[in-house]
């Protein structure tokens, strides 16, 4: 259970991604060979410093909103089920974690201009796709890349929220209803259309960081919860239904009676011991959803059948932080452990067993945030206390001769880790205390990442970018 992000000053800082360890300063040795940075493991030696290997990634830019956002979402938008081509634009929101209770605002942002490297066939290795940009300014520390002009532009909107936002999601059908926990126990629903439309119709002019705060009233504000809380979750195939679980073992069920207002049952789900962490709804089943908990249980809940689990996991030997319903492959269910561990789950096989088809101890710290990519089954990215964010296929396998062939080629350019596995496809670094990310839903291969020092949108060169078999029509 790792949660805290709050922060006694603004996160103004000037990001530097880590990749290869290298040449720091003037006085080092420029023969000297790269190496890449493994965390936990290598030291930064006096006169070195960490540098980003930029090659790695088609995109990748460096922003903040002011405070530090312990969660936000990605907004699904109307420009475009599947965007391949740059400069890119994203909506988002994001709750703050101020000094001051009072400080505290939802932001609601809209990032245009995001340039990129279009992927070719051959890479081409000309050009820098590492570009940063702060709150303070809108000016690129990095040259212009290949596609777009100019550095990315943001554009903010901040609604005053009593206390810190500890998680905040957006309603899949209808994106500008947002539902935000509170650390001051309340769940509360609000309708951010007004925002949304304003933003949207506002130019790229470059202004952004300076706006008001302004005072809106929720649709619908909750305190029926006996303690604040983290898991919260919107249901995929039925507007308007949502979950919300707290830090003592309580689950809430809401039900749409219209646009504005829900039937929330004051008599809460009960199956765990202790708090839950976190809430999925199924994606083909819209009376079925997973929750997990401090007390090392995933269980797997039937609204149609009562108040207790259909079925309870012993998934790890921590708390269990976080859980990922893969859309597109609906029996898998990932979950990150306070451990460090992770692990996927068959759900066909709960009957006989553990139901485990993959476990990584890759990451030493605890799991923050884990998503199935929107766009590739077998795809999932994790962010860890480690300040890693890292991105696997699970359908990779080792292939010894392949392998060879890889290492032989590297160790002329870089002393490559080689206890590696062999689904582990990115390394995302230089984020400090890294606590949520998202894949963007139209917009394949973009990772976008909050922590203490700011987000990072970043699209690693890797990771396919086509469009998918099931999109092209």
């Amino acid at each position: 259970m790792v949660r805290s992000l709050k922060n006694p000053k603004k996160a103004k800082r000037k990001n530097k991604q880590v990749g290869k360890k290298g040449e720091g300063s003037s006085e080092t040795v420029p023969s000297l060979p790269a190496k890449v940075w493994q965390p936990g493991v290598d030291k930064l030696e006096e006169g070195e410093e960490l540098q980003c290997d930029a090659s790695a990634y088609n995109s990748l830019h460096a922003f903040h909103i002011g405070w530090p956002c312990l969660s936000f979402d990605v907004l699904r938008d109307s420009l475009g089920l599947v965007r391949t081509e740059f400069p890119h634009t994203v909506y988002c929101v994001a709750g703050t974690q101020a000094e001051k209770s009072s400080w505290n605002s939802i932001g609601i942002f809209k990032l245009s201009n995001i340039s990129g490297k279009r992927r070719d066939l051959v890479p081409d290795k000309t050009g820098d796709e590492n570009s940063e940009m702060g709150s303070d300014s809108s000016d690129s520390d990095e040259e212009e890349e290949e596609a777009g002009s100019g550095p990315p532009v943001l554009q903010l909107r901040k609604v005053f929220h009593e206390g810190c936002i500890n998680r905040i999601r957006a309603m899949t059908q209808n994106p500008h209803i947002v539902a935000s926990w509170g650390d001051t126990g309340h769940v509360q629903v609000w309708d951010f259309s007004s925002h949304l439309n304003a933003l949207a119709e506002s130019e790229s002019d470059g202004s952004h960081g300076a706006s008001a705060v302004s005072n809106q009233a929720p649709l619908v504000k909750f305190g029926g919860h006996k303690d604040e809380g983290y898991a919260i979750d919107w249901n995929p195939l039925v507007p308007g239904r949502l979950v919300s679980g707290d830090c003592r073992n309580c689950i809430h069920l809401w039900e749409p009676t219209s646009a504005a207002t829900s039937n929330i049952d004051a008599n809460p789900f009960i199956g765990h011991t202790a708090s839950v962490e976190d809430l999925q709804w199924s994606p083909t089943e819209s009376s079925v959803f997973a929750s997990c908990s401090v007390d090392g249980n995933i269980c797997i809940w039937d609204i149609r059948k009562g108040k207790s689990p259909a079925a309870t996991i012993k998934a790890h030997k921590a708390d269990v932080n976080v859980i990922s319903w893969n859309r597109l492959a609906s029996c898998m269910l990932a979950s990150g452990s306070d451990d460090g561990t992770f692990s996927i789950r068959d759900l066909r096989l709960l009957n006989e067993g553990d139901a485990v088809v993959a476990h990584f101890d890759y990451h030493k710290h605890p799991i923050t945030s884990i998503e199935w990519s929107p766009h590739e089954a077998s795809t999932v990215a994790v962010s860890s206390s480690d300040n890693q964010l890292t991105i696997w296929d699970l359908s990779l396998e080792r292939d010894e001769e392949e392998e060879a062939e890889f290492k032989a080629k590297m160790k002329e350019q870089v002393n490559a880790p080689t206890d590696l596995p062999p689904q582990l496809l990115f390394v995302h670094q230089g984020q400090k205390d890294l606590k949520e990310l998202h894949w963007h839903s139209q917009i394949p291969g973009m990772v976008v990442s909050t922590a203490a020092d700011g987000f990072n949108i970043l699209m690693p060169s890797n990771i396919e970018n086509a469009i998918p078999a099931n999109d092209a029509s």
